[in-house]
């Protein structure tokens, strides 16, 4: 409903190079404030601030892109809603601020890429929540809020992705979710999200990849809280996720070789909290990592050098609080450093990795369920650990 972009970009054409430079000095602000009362239809609502945006793709020939995106200014995005009565259809609201954001495929087409994405000591920020604690929400609901400081998108079919990645961010990262009901009668599910920088690479159809990929994490937080709470509930679920730094790739067709270099010193915390007096089924979930890295290939050699330093405390809490009902599920998980990479057996595998891990700042994770009087089941699990490198050939789609 309400979109909120400083400048955009966008290349599409044979044999392409690309210089892009873009600046944004200011805010960059996006609101939803919206009043309803017995809505017989769905209620939806998109809210979006970005500051520096960047999308092109290729089909055959080649694309050399050099990018600089940078961000001074505060970015944030806010949905407010108040349901009054009843909702008879359902409540959709997606709400995210991000800073800087890039996007390139190739479609039988050959990438190289030099990019580098700022962010200075600023906010990102987005939040959604229903103000009044009468909403009915009979339809169900889906809540979505994201904040992100620095993204980049890569991939393609048929195509070979090379060149370096460099993202960093000074910005406080902060996402909220807060419902307060009195019945939903439906699937409900709210979700907050936050990540100061990421990188998501996908590559099918004889491809291959050669990426150098940096980050660096160093505002005060990367924080994702959600708090949803209902009078009566029949399928309830809040969940938190928080991650300073993540590089995801995944190729098929060919080689792959990365190397990754992540840091954080932001204070990782998500936290997630579901309430309902009689419910059927509720889930509190959260999770938190410092560093992240998911280097895949569907092929026979996989190369990775990863290094990942994380110094920022990471905190996740999971809760639960419930008078009368059925099944409970509370789960937390709290990572310092994390790498995962995988290569196909069925190819022959081949990886060959150098790994070097160090954290230095605590991590915890807790999960709490309270039961005040009676329920049928109730599970809930906590894990917390520093470093954790998982490495294996398997079988596709395995």
């Amino acid at each position: 409903m309400c979109v909120a972009a400083a400048t955009e970009a966008f290349a599409q054409q044979q044999d392409s190079r690309v210089l892009n430079n873009q600046l944004q000095l200011g805010d960059v602000i996006s609101g939803v404030t919206l009043n309803v009362e017995d809505p017989s239809a769905e209620v939806s609502v998109d809210n979006a601030a970005r500051a520096n945006t960047l999308y092109g793709a290729a089909e055959n020939g080649t694309v050399v892109l050099t990018s600089s995106q940078e961000m001074q200014g505060d970015t944030r995005a806010v949905s407010e809603l108040t349901i009054t009565g009843d909702a008879s259809g359902p409540v959709n609201v997606q709400t995210t601020a991000g800073a800087n954001a890039l996007s390139a495929a190739g479609y039988g087409a050959d990438i190289t890429i030099e990019s580098n994405q700022v962010v200075g000591p600023s906010e990102v920020t987005a939040s959604a929540a229903i103000l009044n604690d009468t909403a009915r929400l009979l339809g169900g609901a889906s809540f979505s809020t994201s904040a992100n400081a620095n993204a980049a998108s890569l991939g393609g079919t048929g195509t070979r992705v090379q060149g370096t990645v460099i993202q960093g961010s000074e910005a406080g990262v902060r996402s909220e979710t807060f419902v307060v009901s009195q019945y939903i009668p439906a699937e409900a599910e709210f979700i907050s999200e936050s990540v100061g920088n990421s990188i998501g690479v996908n590559s099918t159809g004889a491809s291959s990849q050669a990426l150098t990929l940096r980050q660096r994490q160093a505002g005060d937080t990367v924080s994702a809280n959600t708090s949803a709470n209902s009078g009566n509930a029949w399928d309830l679920a809040g969940r938190a996720r928080a991650v300073g730094n993540i590089a995801s790739t995944y190729n098929q067709g060919g080689s792959v070789v990365t190397l990754t270099d992540q840091s954080n010193l932001s204070e990782i915390r998500a936290s997630a909290l579901v309430t309902s007096y009689d419910w059927g089924g509720a889930t509190a979930s959260a999770a938190g990592v410092g560093n992240q890295v998911v280097i895949g290939n569907n092929d026979r050699y996989l190369e990775i050098d990863n290094s990942q330093v994380n110094s920022g405390g990471v905190q996740v809490t999971s809760e639960f609080a419930g008078t009368y009902g059925y099944d409970a599920y509370v789960a937390s998980a709290a990572t310092g450093n994390a790498v995962t990479g995988y290569a196909c057996s069925d190819c022959e595998g081949q990886m060959v990795v150098t790994n070097t891990q160090t954290n230095s700042g605590p991590v915890s994770a807790t999960s709490t369920a309270r039961i005040a009087g009676s329920a049928r089941a109730v599970a809930t699990s906590a894990a917390a650990t520093g470093n954790a490198a998982t490495f294996y050939v398997s079988r596709s789609g395995n």
